[in-house]
């Protein structure tokens, strides 16, 4: 495995590996972060030290049939238990490693933490149960939606496969694994997606609720349902974006740029009045050709950063401009500027590669800018580049007209 893609999974992920008994050989530091162990205390013990007493021995028992005889990639959710018995969910993916002979010589596992949705989804579902109607319509559609995910994945994996014939057989190994571990990354960037908008439908359930119960509050009970419904469709179409990414039939349209940006303010609207953070625009007239929903995301990532920006540093005033423009009459403009401190120097280089992110990798999967620049430069043959200035960081994306 090359040695910086290698280093970019151990940074960004919980990775161990274990010899063909269960005996780990290696663990990384986020590993020893979330379980509370030391390296020394680690090292040579069997891998059921982080098991959780509750998980039913026969799925363990499936696991190892997968990844031991059948040889298999095995993915899931397992529940695992740290050092001060703490309770955590982690998405894993084991993989073996063979070697030559098609003999197993260790197991690797990349994981990352999931527990903050487990125990969202498990609230949700308590709190929520006189909604189950609409609880009911919205599951139904995520597994929709996971469905069309999952063919395409399926379509991926066989693009992947005929590739991997023109490679040799160590080499095809290798780019399997890597794949499947950029799913793994690109369905966390999709719940990243998600966090927002789970949160303000969760309240405005609750306000649903609560509003119901007094007669006068009729009207508001329908604005709040319309709300939710609004929510829930713009989260169907995050997926439907990430679903048609790699799409190479989807159709561009002629479309307003503001149209494009206000779209994504609507959708942020309750974090930015929440978070106090006061947005300027000042738009220009201005068309382009490519996909209107997309760039709409871009506009929400960037956003969301400046946001998160603004509260790791415990800004007072928080100030986003986003302002369009022509540039020699054949190129659109835009640009988005905030005054949350700007990105070190050693960093804005690299914000833009696969898997890189300046948070904790708890809350960034390093792909929502990588994601980003793929957008304006596939579906809008255009760029983007990232400045610190004054008080802050600007992102200036130009389009062809």
């Amino acid at each position: 495995m090359p040695i910086r893609y290698k280093e970019a999974i151990e940074n960004s992920n919980i990775v161990s590996k274990t010899n063909i008994e269960g005996i780990i050989i290696f663990v990384n530091e986020e590993f020893c972060r979330l379980f509370g162990y030391t390296k020394d205390e680690l090292m040579g013990k069997n891998h059921n030290i982080i098991r959780h007493p509750d998980v039913p021995a026969y799925d363990f028992e499936k696991l190892w049939e997968t990844i031991k005889k059948e040889k298999r990639t095995y993915k899931g959710t397992l529940k695992n238990l740290t050092k001060d018995g703490k309770t955590v969910y982690l998405n894993t993916t084991i993989i073996p490693i063979l070697n030559e002979k098609d003999a197993i010589e260790e197991f690797i596992a990349i994981r990352y933490d999931v527990t903050q949705e487990v125990e969202l989804k498990q609230n949700f579902e308590l709190k929520d149960k006189e909604l189950k109607m609409l609880n009911e319509t919205l599951e139904q559609r995520v597994e929709e939606q996971i469905h069309q995910l999952q063919e395409l994945n399926q379509t991926l994996e066989q693009r992947v496969q005929i590739e991997i014939k023109k490679n040799e057989e160590k080499q095809k190994l290798l780019f399997w694994q890597s794949r499947m571990a950029s799913l793994g990354q690109m369905l966390a960037n999709i719940a990243h997606q998600w966090r927002q908008p789970l949160t303000e439908l969760n309240l405005t359930l609750f306000n649903i609720n609560k509003a119901s119960s007094e007669s006068e509050n009729s009207q508001k009970v329908l604005e709040y349902y319309k709300e939710g419904k609004y929510i829930i469709k713009n989260m169907s179409k995050i997926i439907d974006d990430f679903t048609n990414f790699f799409d190479p039939n989807k159709k561009t349209e002629k479309f307003l740029l503001k149209n494009a940006i206000n779209e994504a303010l609507e959708i942020l609207k309750k974090m930015i009045i929440r978070d106090k953070i006061s947005v300027q625009t000042d738009y220009g007239n201005i068309y382009v050709v490519g996909i209107s929903n997309e760039l709409s995301q871009v506009m929400i990532n960037l956003i969301k950063n400046a946001q998160e920006a603004f509260n790791a540093r415990a800004i007072k005033h928080k100030k986003i401009m986003i302002k369009t423009y022509i540039k020699a009459k054949h190129i659109a403009i835009i640009e988005i500027s905030d005054n949350a401190g700007g990105i070190d120097s050693e960093k804005i280089e690299k914000i833009f590669e696969p898997y890189y992110t300046t948070k904790h990798s708890s809350t960034g999967t390093g792909l929502g800018l990588f994601m980003s620049k793929l957008i304006i430069e596939k579906s809008l043959n255009g760029s983007i580049e990232v400045a610190n200035i004054k008080e802050g960081v600007r992102f200036k994306i130009a389009v062809p007209l």
